[in-house]
């Protein structure tokens, strides 16, 4: 028997690789079941909050939606609300605790991604580690990946391969699985990347993994071509202009406009953190010598 054609394929394929304004304008899908209808409206408004149309998504998802819709505008709530974090993961944490809803894939999912923003790696996979969906899986790997553990990313991605080697979400933890290993294999990263950028609608998201492989093998011209592209296509991207600072250090380039940009699209950047850490570290050591 024909198995049924995957009528949101392209739909998530597009999210997956960063074309959120293309999921969103190509996302009048006729003939979906409720349950298509669920996730298509879940990859949308997840695209909406990508691209940082907060607002829209805490507007429209009212106290009717099902769990899996609502579990996204936590997520909008989250990324839009600084101050009120703390009632938001509250929130979560009652929900996941309910039998009803708390197993919920795209409920879990909205965890992780929560907890792995607020850098609580175990709490993270407290709900994401049991896995169940492509989705899913690939977030464990992120996770283990931001906690130096690439052994135990490597048992996901196999997971993963044992799916469906080559679907997007597999593709894409292979590459980042490479390039945290390193050595030869950024070259196998950057071939991924390439094959992406070949096949489907180049992104910010592919460009800036293709400046990454160049970065680490020491191309920072050919990296720093990729990223201007990659800014051309968004010009508030943190990772291109995160990943701009670096390269313009290696070239010698000023990198101050980039650096001051970065602050304006995400002052709580990982890059800037470690930046002041380091500032308070060697005032610190001044301080000591004086």
């Amino acid at each position: 028997m024909a198995m049924a054609p995957d009528v949101l394929f392209n739909l998530r394929n597009n999210f997956y690789l960063g074309a959120y304004q293309a999921a969103i304008n190509n996302s009048d899908i006729p003939k979906l079941t409720e349950e298509d209808l669920i996730e298509r409206d879940c990859l949308v408004y997840r695209s909406y909050i990508a691209l940082g149309s907060y607002e829209l998504v805490i507007n429209e998802v009212d106290s009717s939606a099902a769990t899996p819709l609502q579990a996204v505008k936590l997520l909008a709530l989250y990324l839009s609300s600084p101050d009120n974090k703390e009632s938001i993961i509250s929130s979560i944490k009652e929900w996941l605790a309910d039998d009803a809803i708390g197993n919920n894939p795209i409920l879990r999912l909205i965890a992780g991604t929560i907890f792995m923003h607020e850098q609580d790696y175990n709490e993270a996979l407290k709900h994401t580690n049991a896995g169940g969906t492509m989705e899913l899986y690939a977030l464990n790997v992120h996770i283990f990946l931001k906690m130096h553990r690439s052994d135990y990313a490597e048992k996901q991605l196999r997971v993963m391969q044992q799916i469906d080697e080559d679907h997007t979400l597999t593709q894409l933890a292979t590459a980042w699985l490479n390039l945290a290993v390193g050595g030869s294999k950024i070259q196998e990263a950057y071939l991924i990347f390439q094959d992406f950028s070949e096949k489907y609608q180049m992104t910010s998201l592919i460009l800036n993994g293709k400046a990454v492989c160049s970065m680490q093998m020491a191309n920072f011209d050919e990296a720093e071509s990729f990223l201007l592209e990659a800014l051309n296509k968004d010009a508030k991207d943190r990772e291109t202009l995160a990943n701009l600072v670096v390269c313009s250090l290696h070239l010698g380039k000023p990198s101050s406009r980039f650096l001051s940009q970065l602050k304006l699209s995400d002052p709580e950047h990982m890059l800037l953190k470690r930046g002041l850490t380091a500032e308070e570290n060697f005032n610190r050591a001044i301080q000591t010598v004086a």
